[in-house]
């Protein structure tokens, strides 16, 4: 069964992808014919495998039967004995359930949302190949074949974000989240290379075996000693924060929802962005003997949870605000793994997966119902027109603010409780970073819903006169992310982060009896559990007053503190300044050694240079073919006189 539920995307892919090879010419009804049968297959591969998955997690995360299935024998070189095998614990279970569980939704919403597309064989293939890489990345036994599967992630999102390859814009996305990844990817492959040198092996449970004893080894890197397991770690958490776009290698992600909204949903719900904490998680065994690479970690969830939400304030493309949003719920994710609450980082990963995909294909749908308009400012007064999309981004809203008795309450609170219970310094600038960025999530939580659905309509008429709700087949999917983003939270609480938390995750996740930050977070104070709610609350209600009761406002506030807004709303000019520091000195260098380099000196010198002194030469010899007869008895005569004297010469 778990071969099945992992490898049916797969088979979805290339039957889906064969039909867009045949989906060609102007025969309609066969082009129809092809788009239904794509449809057909993709999304009942994915349903079967999210079915398959609940039965896995029934038995390997519930009954305590966690297995690993061998498959065959990989790569055999030297020392090095690599196995192709499905590694299932709690952990992954519980990462097949979301993957799985909200690509289907995923799926199917796009057969309404696609419907359209002359390309839907080609884009369901593409989805299912996404899945399947995902697939393969959680259920990885090796560090090699989790770089397989993070690779084929990659490759599926530039196919993906790049699907509408005739816009320029399209393209330079896919591109720019290709490099950017590759940049982190780099940091990984090395991070593997160092285990490897350490322990002799990339087989996860051979390393996780030999940890304590090579806790205190040291590495030589440039010439200096260095904690080993600290340097692997930090080279693998780079590859984490390229893949789950984490501040400095974020840019990527905004500039991604230029793919079609299910891909968004897709790749910024529950899985791409998630696979950064999901390795963190894995590997918590390596993590656990580097106070350095926790204290890392927690850092720059903390200071990426509150740069992602103060941009997400400023935005005025819809997908772009919650693409924020998911940069900044990440980073509160990686902080709970970077005090060693790795078990509440995971809870948020699972609940974050179900409330996003449902803000995502929601904003989707108010696209589709606005004739593909994404600017806010170009929207309000809908709510009575798709009053279902309405009420479900509503609830979606609520589960990202963390309003009780909403999914987001209980994974994030635990996990602010954690880092607050930590008590350590990075620990206490997590827990006031995550504060102040809830209250700013529920303030841009609640522009976006009030901008888009309440007040006066600032749409053209002829787009309003259009608006209408979505077909029920993009509202099913809709209402069953709905139900995860009500009741995960609550259903999943005691198993994940509860008491019964230590039976539940058992070998999956590694936590000393040094590091109690989530044991703490049971015990803390009041104030310390009622905070992120009041904060909530509190966003909540400026929300309202500066979008419903006072909307003159917020445009006096601009004007006073303009420098600081046009700061935050150019994305703290992180892509200029890459632009500066590294597009543009990498351009002047390639054009230089281009024209330079390759055209003057290689060109120069070499093949064009010789034939430019071929054909000269040619050219002069040419000129001595006068067909004049005197011409050629003088030149006869000059070379006699040339080899007599040469004669001469030489005999003398």
């Amino acid at each position: 069964m778990i071969t099945t539920a992992v490898f049916l995307p797969l088979i979805a892919a290339i039957i889906a992808g064969a039909m867009a090879f045949t989906n060609t010419g102007d025969d309609k009804a066969k082009k129809a014919r092809l788009d239904m049968m794509a449809q057909y297959v993709t999304c009942g591969g994915l349903l079967l495998s999210a079915i398959f998955a609940i039965v896995i997690f029934k038995d390997v995360a519930l009954g305590g039967n966690a297995q690993t299935v061998q498959l065959f024998s990989w790569i055999e070189s030297g020392s090095l004995n690599i196995s192709w095998a499905l590694r299932v614990d709690s952990l992954t279970a519980v990462m097949m359930i979301v993957v799985t569980v909200v690509s289907a939704m995923v799926h199917v919403y796009s057969i309404g949302y696609m419907s359209h597309d002359p390309d839907v064989p080609r884009f369901m293939a593409y989805l299912s190949l996404f899945t399947f890489f995902m697939l393969m990345l959680v259920t990885a036994d090796n560090l090699v074949q989790m770089f397989f599967g993070w690779e084929g992630v990659g490759l599926s999102s530039y196919l993906l974000i790049g699907f509408w390859y005739n816009k320029p814009s399209a393209n330079a996305a896919a591109i720019k989240a290709f490099v950017v990844n590759r940049v982190g990817d780099f940091g990984f492959a090395l991070g593997i290379f160092t285990v490897f040198m350490m322990f002799d092996s990339v087989n996860l449970d051979e390393i996780f075996t030999a940890v304590p004893m090579k806790a205190n080894d040291t590495i030589s890197v440039f010439g200096g000693q260095f904690h080993g397991l600290t340097v692997a770690c930090l080279l693998l958490f780079v590859g984490a924060m390229g893949k789950s776009a984490q501040l400095g290698l974020h840019t990527w992600l905004p500039d991604a929802m230029e793919g079609p909204t299910p891909v968004s949903a897709l790749i910024h719900a529950a899985t791409m962005v998630t696979a950064g904490v999901f390795m963190v998680a894995r590997l918590s065994p390596l993590f656990e003997y580097s106070e350095v690479a926790l204290s890392v970690v927690t850092i720059v969830g903390g200071s990426t949870a509150i740069f992602a939400a103060t941009i997400a304030c400023t935005q005025t493309d819809i997908k772009r605000v919650i693409a924020y949003s998911t940069c900044s719920q990440l980073g509160y994710m990686f902080f709970a793994c970077g005090v060693s609450a790795y078990s509440a980082g995971i809870f948020h990963l699972m609940t974050h997966g179900f409330f996003k995909a449902l803000l995502f294909l929601g904003a989707g749908s108010v696209i589709h119902a606005m004739s593909d308009e994404q600017d806010m400012r170009k929207m309000g007064g809908i709510r009575k027109m798709i009053p279902v999309t309405y009420a479900l981004m509503w609830v979606g809203s609520l589960a990202l603010a963390g309003i009780w008795p909403f999914a987001g309450f209980y994974s994030k609170d635990i996990i602010l409780e954690a880092a607050w219970g930590a008590h350590t310094l990075t620990g206490g600038y997590a827990f006031w970073m995550g504060i102040l960025a809830a209250f700013l999530t529920a303030f841009y939580s609640w522009r976006v819903i009030l901008m888009t659905f309440h007040g006066e309509s600032r749409a053209d008429e002829r787009v309003l006169a259009h608006v209408h709700e979505s077909p029920k087949v993009m509202l099913v999917p809709l209402i069953v992310l709905a139900a995860g983003a009500l009741f995960a939270g609550y259903i999943g609480y005691e198993s994940f982060v509860g008491q019964k938390g230590v039976e539940f995750w058992g070998s999956a996740i590694l936590v000393l009896d040094s590091h109690q930050a989530l044991e703490a977070a049971h015990h803390a104070p009041f104030w310390v559990k009622y905070l992120p709610l009041g904060v909530g609350v509190a966003g909540i209600g400026l929300a309202y007053v500066l979008y419903m009761w006072k909307p003159a406002i917020p445009a006096l506030i601009v004007d006073q503190i303009r420098p600081l807004y046009t700061f935050v709303h150019n994305k703290w000019y992180f892509d200029e300044a890459y632009d500066f520091l590294f597009v543009k000195p990498a351009f002047y260098i390639g054009r230089n050694l281009w024209k330079t380099g390759d055209g003057a000196l290689i060109d120069g010198l070499g093949p064009d240079g010789l034939s430019a002194v071929t054909l000269n030469l040619a050219k002069r010899v040419a000129r001595l073919q006068s067909g004049y007869l005197y011409h050629y008895v003088f030149a006869m005569l000059g070379g006699i006189i040339v080899l007599i004297t040469m004669y001469m010469l030489l005999g003398g």
